[in-house]
């Protein structure tokens, strides 16, 4: 079925149409109509009144929310984010796990595959494994419990059950370098977390194919000017892209308006890096078996180590627009044209003819009104 969607301020990487329109064909993008141009036949029509169009966001790097976490290991878990992130303007997503038992660990994917088949929501589009595989002085808010060293063949039985994406891990530990290449070899994006790694060992891990960088800045050696570390490696390296939790707690104003100077919007992609608590009351959670307490956005353990974010995904995006001051056309690449390109996702990230027809529709403060996933209206009554 043939869709049209009227009297749209599109907004897409590099492209901004007012009055224009968006030609649906079934899952795909048919035509942009740019305003003045007759508008074709369609089976439907919807008046979008002027909101912004913007392609659907992909949040590769999310833990949970609504009271849920993924490591819950229940397809009960796997709905609730999985509608959450859509309310987010969300459409497609990473399951992101924790530093928790291997068993733990298979019980989520084992989640995410039944989801995944059958989304009740955003779409998944595989795992992010952050941890086990990390630096025990780098924990952060991971349970120190269950850390191990990179294992190739524990991420092998995870990926069997559930594709994986992307491997969060320590490159500094023993066998570090070739378990980069070896994701690699797979097709998984290997990407630097909570490490200790000098200068020269981010070299030797970019060598070897690591091209990610898990929420820079928090648990990583800083720029410093002696000792340069992975936030001055990845500054140096355009080939190395980042995520960065926008959310005026992890890292303020001035460090992301610096991150975007530096690194460029073709360099970045925002994530919300969310637990449990996100889009619930402040009061006390569990993350990875460790106790959280949030209070005014900011989840915290018992000692006053952050832990993970409460943000949505549209308010990581105002954020990011704010403290940049970049125009939307260009910032929006952050959203989900840099996700896709990193992960190899083809066909998606930008509303272009040929592309998946995933989109979000927002209101003059960033928050989601519509969204079409693959095509079809999922969040929204037309």
């Amino acid at each position: 079925m043939r869709t049209l969607l009227k009297n749209c301020h599109l907004v897409s990487p590099g492209l901004e149409l007012f009055g224009a329109a968006l030609l649906l064909d079934g899952e795909l993008i048919k035509e942009i109509v740019p305003a003045g141009i007759p508008l074709p036949d369609a089976e439907n029509t919807v008046d979008i009144k002027g909101l912004t169009v913007v392609p659907g966001f992909i949040d590769i790097h999310c833990h949970g929310r609504g009271g849920a976490d993924f490591c819950d290991g229940t397809i009960e878990a796997m709905n609730i984010i999985g509608k959450g992130k859509l309310e987010e303007g969300v459409t497609g997503f990473l399951a992101t796990t924790m530093t928790v038992a291997p068993e733990c660990l298979e019980a989520a994917a084992h989640a995410a595959a039944v989801y995944r088949n059958n989304p009740s929501g955003a779409k998944l589009l595989g795992i992010h494994l952050e941890g086990p595989f990390i630096n025990p002085a780098c924990a952060g808010a991971q349970n120190l419990e269950f850390i191990r060293l990179p294992d190739i063949g524990m991420v092998d039985k995870i990926n069997n059950i559930c594709p994986v994406k992307i491997v969060s891990f320590s490159p500094e530990l023993p066998g570090g370098l070739e378990f980069t290449r070896e994701l690699v070899k797979r097709g998984i994006m290997p990407s630097g977390a909570h490490s200790a790694a000098d200068y020269q060992q981010f070299l030797a891990a970019r060598e070897a194919g690591m091209r990610h960088l898990t929420h820079f800045c928090n648990v990583m050696t800083p720029l410093h000017h002696l000792r340069f570390g992975m936030v001055g490696g990845a500054f140096r390296s355009p080939d190395v892209k980042v995520e960065i939790i926008a959310d005026g707690v992890h890292l303020c104003d001035e460090m992301i308006e610096l991150i975007f100077r530096l690194k460029t919007t073709d360099g970045i992609m925002l994530i919300t890096d969310a637990i449990r608590a996100a889009a619930m009351p402040d009061g006390d959670y569990d993350l990875g078996g460790l106790k959280v307490k949030t209070q005014g956005g900011r989840a915290t353990l018992q000692d006053g180590t952050v832990a993970g974010s409460t943000a949505r995904f549209f308010q990581v995006l105002r954020k990011a627009r704010d403290a940049s001051s970049i125009p939307l056309p260009e910032l929006i690449k952050t959203c989900a044209l840099n996700q896709a390109r990193s992960l190899n996702i083809p066909n998606m990230g930008a509303l272009e003819p040929g592309n998946i027809a995933d989109m979000t529709v927002l209101n003059e403060n960033f928050e989601p009104q519509f969204v079409w996933v693959d095509g079809k209206l999922k969040k929204g009554k037309i």
